[in-house]
């Protein structure tokens, strides 16, 4: 008897509820938290890649700039180490976001993005860092037929697949056609990634303290003080990467929203498996619905299933317990097995959730406070596993204080609109949901609340 549906839903239950890329063996020991005062030439708060390439970048620039770094936690164990591993080139959450919001410079944003992709493989060579870097670019596939004019008829770049080709190249009966744009998009291990530039940036010479939550900055003299439980940091500079949690800046707070992404992990494929689904040349994959999916294998071939879901908490919560949701793992559950039947059986190994900083343009924001002595990079939204070392090159050109080709795009110039505060933002982000669903499951027509944000602005288009 073949298993019913609701016995394929539910094969994840047994799964460890951890990052994958976090649960093996080979994570570095945890590190010391800060106690007692010190002084440094630069701050860096946070552990994830946001920071820890504004400390590797920084003393590139300058080696004999003192730099300590602080986390919260364990390096790479919030967003960073929670991703599907995309490193894309695109710093504006793909092309169509990108030119509808900056048209005017998006050719050269696209030329620094994909300048950035080439320097991350760079300094993954450079630093001899092993996390699996493979450009297999990615493939975005359409499940529903209006889809498909879509993507036959996409600005992006890329090579249009009809079904026959597409369904070459990965055997799913879902896939109607797809565009395989081969360049901008690598795969790797994140925590892996995280783990090498924590080593890079020890050796220079940077002093990481883990466990350390950072409570506060203020100005003591000429300098920056960051506060945490147990010690303070006085810096002349400091650079933020918090990424979805409460920002240290009051006038940042309102601009980002922490929203909930979801996992889960197969367990190896077999060979038998493997040659089920072809998938030979490894791409990283995306359907084009608005509640997306993506998906990729991981060295040791299993499948990494994430999306659909985006789940918001009243009053911009970041907790524990968020991590986990028994209904969309059942949901990610059964929209694998429609994808990949002949994996019907097929066991997941690993589920985990996490949050992602998400603003209203929908790609990261940039800027200063306490009179240039702080800068911050915040709002990924999703895409931040390679733009978030184009975020780090910008926080230090802004605290260099002088103008430069960063600097100086609109890009990084300009600021999202805020969200409101409770209980707008929240009917507001679930009025959006409940629409982009309702799209969907439309042919992709958009209701007037959408409609709406799209002409304030506001529309999101993934």
């Amino acid at each position: 008897m073949r298993p019913t549906g609701a016995v394929l839903k539910d094969l994840w239950r047994r799964a460890a509820p951890v990052p994958y890329w976090l649960d093996r063996a080979g994570r570095p020991e945890a590190r010391p938290a800060l106690t007692g005062r010190l002084r440094t030439d630069l701050a860096v708060v946070g552990g994830g890649f946001s920071g820890l390439w504004t400390a590797v970048l920084a003393k590139e620039r300058q080696p004999g700039r003192d730099v300590v770094l602080i986390e919260a936690d364990r390096i790479g164990s919030a967003a960073t180490g929670r991703n599907g591993g995309f490193c894309a080139a695109s710093l504006t959450h793909g092309e169509a976001n990108g030119r509808s919001r900056f048209g005017a410079e998006y050719e050269t944003l696209h030329r620094l993005g994909l300048r950035n992709l080439d320097q991350i493989e760079e300094a993954i060579g450079r630093y001899g860092i092993e996390c699996d870097f493979r450009r297999t670019g990615e493939l975005a596939v359409a499940t529903e037929p209006y889809q498909v004019a879509e993507l036959r008829n996409s600005i992006r770049e890329g090579d249009f697949l009809d079904q026959d080709a597409v369904r070459g190249e990965v055997h799913s009966p879902t896939y109607l056609a797809g565009r395989w744009s081969r360049h901008g998009t690598a795969l790797l291990d994140p925590a892996a990634l995280a783990w090498g530039l924590a080593q890079a940036a020890e050796a220079m010479g940077v002093r990481i303290f883990e466990q350390s939550a950072v409570t506060g900055l203020s100005r003591e003299g000429g300098a920056i003080t960051v506060r945490t439980a147990d010690g303070a940091v006085l810096a002349e500079a400091v650079a933020l990467g918090t990424n979805a949690f409460p920002s240290l800046l009051r006038r940042t707070r309102l601009h980002t929203v922490p929203v909930y992404d979801y996992v889960l992990v197969s367990e190896p494929l077999s060979q038998e498996q493997l040659d089920s689904i072809g998938w030979r040349h490894r791409q990283g994959i995306g359907d084009s619905a608005n509640q997306f999916h993506y998906y990729r294998l991981t060295a040791d071939d299993r499948i990494l299933w994430g999306g659909y879901d985006a789940i918001y908490h009243y009053g911009r919560a970041v907790r524990p317990n968020y991590d986990q949701r028994a209904a969309t793992y059942s949901l990610l559950a059964s929209h694998f097995f429609q994808t990949f039947p002949q994996l019907e059986g097929l066991r997941f190994s690993h589920r985990w959730g996490g949050a992602i900083d998400t603003c209203t343009r929908f790609c990261a924001f940039y800027g200063t406070a306490f009179r240039g002595q702080v800068s911050y990079a915040v709002g990924y939204t999703g895409l931040g596993v390679g733009a978030s070392r184009f975020g780090a090159d910008v926080m230090l050109d802004l605290l260099g204080g002088q103008p430069t080709e960063l600097t100086e795009l609109d890009l990084v110039r300009s600021k999202p609109l805020p969200f409101p505060p409770e209980p707008l933002a929240y009917l507001g982000i679930q009025a959006t949901r409940w629409s982009l669903a309702q799209a969907d499951r439309r042919a992709g027509r958009r209701n007037l609340w959408l409609r709406t944000l799209d002409r304030a602005g506001l529309g999101f288009d993934s």
